[in-house]
């Protein structure tokens, strides 16, 4: 009993001013960033308006091609841009992007990800 009690005493006050803490938040919302933390866009992804899709750079290999799907294969390596790990996925891709890679080949790629499906917009050979 007198654990429970015990508790009981410690948690009040953390009980209570975490009940209290509403008027310092919403103090805080209204106070300006400092310049320091304003984002300047360097390190996040670029988005296209409108849309949710977002636009980055990978480098891999072509492990396959598929005309049926419309898809280009790529092992590719880690693409910081938007946090993905090095992996083997599928791109869509247009039938001209598709004729002018062979499996086997390296490539730079320029690609867009969003609800939409992840599909390749521009290849250079490596």
């Amino acid at each position: 009993m007198r654990t429970t009690t015990l508790m009981s005493l410690l948690a009040l006050p953390l009980a209570m001013a975490a009940c209290d803490s509403g008027q310092d938040t919403a103090q805080m919302n209204d106070m300006p960033m400092a310049e320091n933390e304003m984002m300047d866009g360097e390190d996040m992804p670029m988005m296209e308006p409108g849309s949710g899709m977002q636009t980055a750079n990978a480098e891999g290999t072509v492990t396959a091609i598929d005309a049926e799907a419309g898809t280009i294969t790529v092992d590719h390596g880690p693409v910081p841009a938007i946090e993905w790990p090095a992996m083997t996925m599928a791109f869509g891709a247009d039938e001209q992007l598709r004729s002018e890679v062979s499996v086997g080949e390296g490539i730079a790629f320029e690609f867009r990800t969003g609800s939409e499906g992840n599909v390749i917009t521009s290849i250079t050979k490596q």
